[in-house]
């Protein structure tokens, strides 16, 4: 019989069973919060870009997905979204990058669980706004200028990039410089389109709660423009982090890690 289970054990290492006995092992995720946090991203960035907030939710228990948006169009990054939503069991928080807040907006609406909206230096459109009317109704973005010439595409549409020696000013001026390199040369591209579209029926933060938190220096949407999106979405709360860019959640995750679980502990108590 000895002899039999030594056989037989070896045989199972050989097979690879003992990967199932290892996994059995592993403790189920502890869940602090109720909620899944689901990170979406902005333009001229990837998932990636919420990896310093990621590591602080897994440390305090929360459940998070970071979504990887095409960055095609609103209704195809949109539809991204909400097959995800489809697939996770409970109620979420949303959290949006910059145009990642207008698939929130869009995403969000209408989906009864979705418990809260969290916009990172985000847009929050109302009906028929774009990323573009935004703009153009708080001026003083310097984004344009430091945009590349566009890449024609076989469809007919334009991609566009922030011109790698502008992005660590224009993007990410309070991230050490090495890091904003590489930001710029792995930077992916979002359709001129997309940030044209406008979005269609109502937006998410007027049926859902919302919290704000953005860079002072933000330079691709102007504080006044959070301000106004901040407002006019009744926020909970706003949270104006002095001396930060386009990109606090990789310059500032510790602030921005703890408005999400602020956010996902009230909006699902």
């Amino acid at each position: 019989m000895k002899v039999l289970l030594t056989t037989l054990a070896a045989t199972a290492i050989a097979l690879g069973v003992t990967s199932t006995i290892v996994r059995s092992a592993t403790p189920a995720a502890p869940d602090a919060t109720g909620v899944t946090v689901v990170l979406v991203h902005g333009a001229f960035a990837d998932s990636s870009s919420w990896d310093g907030v990621v590591k602080l939710l897994i440390k305090d228990q929360v459940k998070v997905v970071a979504v990887a948006v095409p960055l095609r169009g609103l209704v195809i990054d949109t539809t991204s979204v909400t097959d995800l939503l489809k697939s996770i069991p409970g109620d979420v928080v949303l959290v949006g990058h910059s145009y990642g807040g207008q698939v929130i907006t869009a995403a969000g609406s209408g989906n009864p669980h979705v418990k809260g909206l969290v916009y990172v230096d985000g847009l929050a459109p109302d009906t028929g706004e774009s990323a573009a009317d935004i703009s153009d109704h708080f001026p003083g973005a310097t984004l344009g200028p430091a945009l590349a010439p566009p890449v024609s595409l076989s469809d007919g549409g334009k991609d566009l990039y922030i011109k790698q020696d502008r992005l660590p000013d224009q993007f990410a001026a309070d991230v050490p410089l090495e890091t904003a390199q590489l930001m710029a040369v792995s930077q992916r591209p979002v359709t001129d389109a997309a940030l044209h579209d406008k979005l269609q029926g109502p937006p998410a933060w007027k049926s859902a709660p919302s919290w704000f938190i953005y860079g002072s220096l933000d330079k691709n949407i102007v504080p006044k423009a959070h301000e106004f999106m901040a407002k006019r979405a009744h926020a909970r709360r706003t949270v104006a982090v002095a001396g930060a860019s386009h990109v606090v959640m990789i310059s500032h995750p510790d602030a921005v890690a703890k408005l999400i679980e602020d956010a996902a502990h009230l909006a699902h108590p």
